[in-house]
């Protein structure tokens, strides 16, 4: 092989595997309650109250879950609403949007809205626990 011949570069080695937490895996370190002074890097905003720190009044704590109908949820009734039942209300709660706000100044903080109108009910997840990583 002569001089003027290019030879690939060599780089530094990068790992390509699968991250785990990209694919949902909760890190172990994660904080579910009240996170009592513990300073967080970034809450995870689902179905349930999350612990955060609001940027509004500066209240610690968990949120306070307010829940609104969907385009899942309605296409959801729609189905067995041929069959002349709806069930819109509390059953379908795992297809509402969820809006998380301070329960000291009833600021809305985050939302957690479902986008997806032909999602179907994974019923070992149909509520997806919210959480916090400290920083």
């Amino acid at each position: 092989m002569s001089k003027t011949e290019e030879q690939p570069a060599i780089g530094v080695p990068y790992y390509v595997g699968v991250n785990p937490y990209q694919a949902g895996m909760v890190p172990p370190n994660a904080i579910y309650g009240d996170p009592k002074g513990i300073p967080i890097q970034q809450t995870m905003y689902r179905d349930t109250p999350a612990p955060f720190n609001c940027p509004y009044c500066g209240n610690s704590g968990l949120t306070h879950v307010r829940s609104k109908p969907s385009l899942a949820a309605v296409v959801g009734c729609m189905m067995p609403f041929m069959l002349g039942i709806c069930f819109l209300c509390p059953s379908m709660d795992c297809l509402w949007h969820k809006y998380h706000h301070c329960p000291k100044c009833n600021e809305q903080v985050a939302s957690f809205e479902k986008s997806d109108p032909c999602a179907v009910v994974d019923v070992p997840q149909w509520v997806q626990e919210s959480f916090a990583v400290p920083a």
